[in-house]
């Protein structure tokens, strides 16, 4: 007899979040998380698909691969796809307002406050935050490599992407490992039809992900130019 698939009707709900309550979950998170976006990620798992049951896991892995390949901070962009799926534009607003914007605030404070009184932290205060956040980033880290490197051929990618990352710590680096692994995936990992999948419901009409998409890469490759633009006009000026 098979047992109702408890993610699956939590996914079904997706909607019936308020606003109040998605912005003070993430809001939570963005107060308590600490560690980069890599030890977030690890937050957003152990909080909304261990102990909510937004979605399974193999549709975070998902959510989580999509928002690795765009550009910009991982763990935003997770915490506002998370906030999509239940509300809509409105829940995606709520999540980056909770989450993002008070480390925001906090991080210009704390850059304000180093400015004007930097001597008055001591001097090993900072490398032991930095001690403290590579013990939490490798917590993370692992808490997700145990369901998403579960077998030889997937520890075996993993770790050859980590050495080509620390060969060429580049990001055309970056983007070239994130290419090559997409093939290697389709052409010899085969997630199998037995897992627990369910597609992730975007309520995003097709006219409106056109749109997001010209403007990512309107930005992406437009704003470099401006730049690259902008410094030949400086040096033709600097010239005269």
């Amino acid at each position: 007899m098979t047992t109702p698939n408890k993610t699956s009707a939590t996914m079904d709900g997706a909607g019936q979040d308020s606003l109040g309550g998605i912005f003070l979950v993430f809001l939570r998170l963005g107060l308590t998380s600490f560690g980069g976006p890599i030890a977030h990620i690890g937050y957003f798992r152990d909080e909304f698909v261990q102990r909510r049951h937004w979605l399974s896991e193999r549709s975070y892995s998902d959510l989580v691969a999509l928002c690795q390949f765009l550009p910009g901070p991982a763990s935003s962009q997770v915490g506002m796809a998370l906030g999509l799926l239940r509300h809509g534009y409105g829940g995606a607003l709520a999540a980056w307002a909770g989450f993002t914007l008070p480390s925001a605030i906090a991080l210009m404070l704390f850059a304000l406050g180093m400015s004007n009184h930097a001597l008055a932290l001591p001097v090993g205060a900072v490398q032991g935050l930095k001690v403290l956040a590579v013990a939490v980033v490798v917590q993370a880290v692992w808490g997700m490599a145990k369901h998403l490197c579960a077998d030889t051929p997937r520890v075996t990618l993993m770790a050859m992407a980590a050495g080509i990352a620390s060969l060429f710590p580049s990001a055309i680096g970056q983007v070239l490992i994130i290419v090559g692994a997409a093939f290697v995936g389709i052409f010899f990992f085969d997630p199998g039809r037995a897992q627990d999948h369910q597609p992730l419901p975007f309520n995003i009409s097709q006219r409106a992900g056109l749109l997001g998409l010209t403007l990512l890469f309107s930005l992406l490759f437009g704003l470099p130019f401006r730049q690259t633009y902008a410094n030949l006009l400086m040096s033709e000026q600097i010239c005269r």
